[in-house]
């Protein structure tokens, strides 16, 4: 079985499916330097000069029919149910069913849902009910990923395809589970790095996660129970298969479990939780839709942790990508753009990691990471003809 792994930025799950034994080919945006090195890929960007779009990836999927006969895709098809359908023709679909996504950008349905089960959720106003008059609010995409498009709201009018959020105020962390309709197994939680200024990120933009949560050992203990029941209900409701996460905030200050969104496809995260566990997560993701759970106890793996953490590092200026970028894959930096190519201010350039015996620790050694590749790009920065006088 040869596999298309298709989505914005596939070099994560790439990779895990080479480690996993599975043969892959790959379409995404940004066609990495290291992802070629590993598997074939078709980069919208680079082989076919378009902007990104599921549309897009539709059209080249079809050129390339006869090379995969199963199908594994991840961000942002959870909000394209119709184009997942479409691509899947023909092609066994290893992960979750249209009619399942379609259920889970249902945000109406979600708080009627988390509401009658009692899981937290934050106070949520849709276009057409009553605007709040007090209190801070996110405005929100329905077609939501990344943390794009989200923002601090004004007091304006909602527009269509968006809706309000109170901002509640914690850590934000999300969960990765594996599912098969029925049952459910947590392999992590993690806390997610939003908007952190020192690695060129802003607003509401996903940067990273470190897993496992900062909290002591009864706090974290009650936190796995909680999160597993939660995905047990997601999972039997929704029914999904295969990995899957939700982001939440543990919200201060009782660390209780505030869900905000549910990720229905194989989250970034599950990269540093596949380095922490030891696990293979591609085979994992695929006997999950497939039916078949792993024996594996996240509360049981937590004694002692050490923590494992990913950052991807922004452009605070336009920069130009050196030579040398070629050898950045021997230092274990990832997602790795081409020699000579040209990041935009606010664009990520690359993903680094970093462990350690503790969360500040682990913290610190990516800001390390960040900030060497900063000073190595340095020379490399596109001045403006006033920079230039100057």
């Amino acid at each position: 079985m040869r596999i298309l792994i298709t989505g914005f930025s596939t070099r994560g799950i790439a990779e895990a499916a080479v480690r996993s034994g599975y043969s892959a080919v790959t379409i995404d945006f940004f066609g990495d330097y290291d992802q070629r090195l590993l598997v074939k890929n078709y980069s919208l960007m680079r082989d076919f000069g378009l902007s990104f779009s599921t549309k897009n990836i539709l059209q080249v999927s079809s050129k390339i029919k006869t090379e995969a006969d199963a199908l594994v895709y991840i961000s942002p098809f959870e909000n394209h149910p119709g184009d997942v359908q479409r691509m899947s023709r023909g092609r066994m679909l290893l992960g979750n069913a249209p009619e399942s996504l379609r259920k889970v950008r249902n945000w109406r349905l979600i708080r009627s849902f988390l509401k009658e089960e009692g899981i937290g959720f934050p106070e949520t106003i849709f276009t057409g009910e009553t605007l709040p008059q007090s209190g801070t609010w996110v405005v929100k995409p329905v077609k939501s990923g990344g943390g794009h498009r989200i923002k601090l709201w004004q007091g304006e009018r909602l527009k269509k395809g968006y809706f309000l959020q109170k901002l509640v105020n914690g850590i934000p962390c999300s969960a990765v589970f594996v599912a098969n309709e029925e049952k459910s197994v947590l392999l992590g939680i993690t806390e997610q790095l939003i908007g952190r200024p020192e690695l060129g990120s802003r607003g509401f933009t996903w940067c990273g996660n470190i897993t496992p949560v900062e909290l002591d050992k009864e706090a974290l203990e009650t936190l796995v129970t909680r999160i597993d029941e939660i995905a047990f209900k997601l999972t039997k409701f929704f029914g999904l298969r295969g990995i899957n996460g939700f982001d939440f905030i543990l919200s201060e200050p009782d660390n209780a479990p505030v869900l905000v969104e549910i990720n229905p496809r194989y989250p970034a995260s599950v990269e540093i939780i596949e380095a922490a566990f030891g696990l293979p997560v591609f085979d994992i993701h695929v006997r999950g839709c497939l039916g078949k759970l792993p024996d594996f106890s996240l509360g049981e793996r937590l004694n002692n942790p050490r923590y494992y953490g990913k950052a991807i590092v922004y452009a605070k200026e336009d920069v130009r990508i050196p030579p040398e970028a070629a050898y950045w894959v021997l230092l274990k930096r990832k997602d790795v753009p081409f020699p000579g190519e040209t990041i935009r201010k606010g664009h990520p350039i690359c993903t680094v990691f970093a462990t350690g015996e503790t969360r500040e620790e682990c913290w610190n050694a990516l800001l390390t990471e960040a900030g060497k590749l900063e000073a190595e790009l340095k020379p490399c920065l596109i001045l403006t003809s006033k920079e230039k006088e100057e």
